[in-house]
């Protein structure tokens, strides 16, 4: 059989015509084998369930025309899929099969639908039907049960169709084509889940820094590497006085934040998104570090607390007319100063708690005057929690040492943090994923 005819043999318009005049054409002279041929052919390039259930109905109507045969398929979520309930029945079954389908309209599978009620079902088809021997057959794939196969037939001391090998093959070919059906659903719906975190990442992409202001004296470079798609790191810079030119706000004061989410993905990126506009407004206030800690906590305490994640964030401001800068944390890796003066670093730290756990948590305030040369490095847990293959951690000493030797030469901000994101590549691997969200910014007084 060519595969033309094949197409035509399950073409639409040939299940009609055969349904509306079944005299003009009869499969039986068809082999079984061409028939086989041709259900393969059609699983192959498998498109349509319903149209497939029509064909297999077809098939058990001209190959089992002394028996009426039931299909109830299960749908994707594992239901009654009530509206590709099929039956392959010959003109002579026309009343049973009217009766068969007044009992299913009377009959209702509960809508969280359970295996075990099929046993319910199953006990009332035989009680209605007295007069006919009923055979069942589970549609077994994977493992899984995709459907059910009932077999009325007048002739109660008859062979047992279920084991009839031609059978057995269509049945087979039906699960085949159930099969088919859900993992395409199921491709869909990873597709669809995959463009919305796609958008959503992107998004959130937008809500980070695209570049990074000036500020006049001050060298600045940021990035953020999420471990997927959609992150919970969060950095930003925020000029405190609104309503100002562009020339105005260089030598303004400026909020220097990054902060962290627990956990990654989908939920972390959400928190990350919802925190961010809360500081946002906070940060117009011009209230010191401390004190936006403490009001950024109140309003997320609620928030934070129906979802059991947290947040850490370290809040700081400068002032480049006086390189002062204030600084606030709720619980968040330290930056690390470089002190060019002394040729050595310190970590920037102040007493605070993390986000969202506890209502009256306490935050302080600490400052600090910058000098030339000095360069503060703000980083996320994701820097120094990356592992390599043999499970060593990149490691807080490991970064300050890299740290210490960048900036006793003369490389830029950006330089300086390319650098240190080569040599995580470099201890991690080109080909290892990060396992969380590694975000840094840099700045350098000039």
């Amino acid at each position: 059989m060519t595969n033309n005819q094949k197409e035509k043999i399950f073409s639409s318009k040939f299940i009609q015509n055969f349904l509306e005049n079944e005299s003009t054409v009869t499969l039986k002279k068809y082999k079984f084998a061409e028939i086989a041929s041709s259900l393969a052919y059609y699983l192959k390039s498998f498109s349509n369930i319903n149209k497939l259930l029509d064909y297999v109905c077809l098939i058990f109507k001209h190959i089992f025309s002394e028996n009426l045969i039931l299909i109830i398929p299960l749908n994707y979520e594992g239901g009654i899929w009530n509206e590709n309930i099929k039956i392959s029945a010959v003109d002579e079954y026309l009343t049973i099969q009217e009766e068969i389908n007044s009992f299913l309209n009377q009959f209702h599978f509960s809508k969280n639908f359970k295996i075990k009620e099929i046993l319910i079902f199953e006990n009332a088809l035989k009680n209605n039907f007295k007069d006919y021997k009923i055979e069942t057959k589970k549609i077994n794939s994977r493992g899984k049960c995709r459907g059910f196969i009932y077999i009325f037939s007048k002739d109660i001391s008859g062979e047992l169709i279920t084991e009839d090998s031609n059978f057995n093959f269509i049945e087979n070919c039906l699960a085949v084509g159930l099969e088919n059906y859900y993992l395409i659903k199921t491709k869909k719906k990873h597709e669809n889940v995959d463009r919305e975190i796609s958008t959503g990442a992107e998004i959130q992409s937008r809500l980070l820094p695209d570049y990074c202001p000036i500020i006049h004296g001050i060298d600045l470079a940021a990035h953020c590497r999420p471990a997927l798609q959609l992150g919970g790191d969060y950095y930003d810079f925020m000029c405190l006085k609104a309503n100002i030119s562009e020339k105005r706000k260089e030598k303004s004061r400026w909020a220097f934040v990054i902060g962290d989410v627990m956990g990654k993905g989908i939920p972390a990126g959400l928190l990350m998104t919802m925190l961010r506009g809360m500081l946002r407004a906070e940060v117009l206030t011009g209230l010191p570090p401390d004190r936006i800690l403490h009001d950024l906590n109140q309003l997320a305490i609620n928030d934070l607390d129906q979802s059991h994640r947290f947040m850490t964030l370290f809040y700081s401001d400068y002032d480049p007319r006086t390189r002062k800068l204030r600084f606030a944390n709720a619980a968040h890796n330290p930056p690390l100063l470089w002190k060019s003066s002394e040729q050595k670093i310190v970590k920037l730290d102040a007493e605070g708690f993390v986000l969202g756990l506890q209502k009256d948590a306490e935050y302080h305030c600490g400052e600090i005057k910058l000098n030339e040369n000095d360069l503060v490095l703000y980083y996320t847990d994701g820097v120094i929690d990356a592992s390599n293959s043999l499970g060593q951690r990149f490691d807080e000493e490991r970064l300050i040492l890299i740290l210490t030797k960048l900036c006793k030469q003369s490389f830029t901000s950006q330089e300086i943090l390319n650098k240190i994101f080569k040599k995580l590549d470099d201890f991690t691997g080109q080909n290892r994923n990060l396992e969380d969200d590694a975000s840094m910014v840099i700045f350098q007084v000039k």
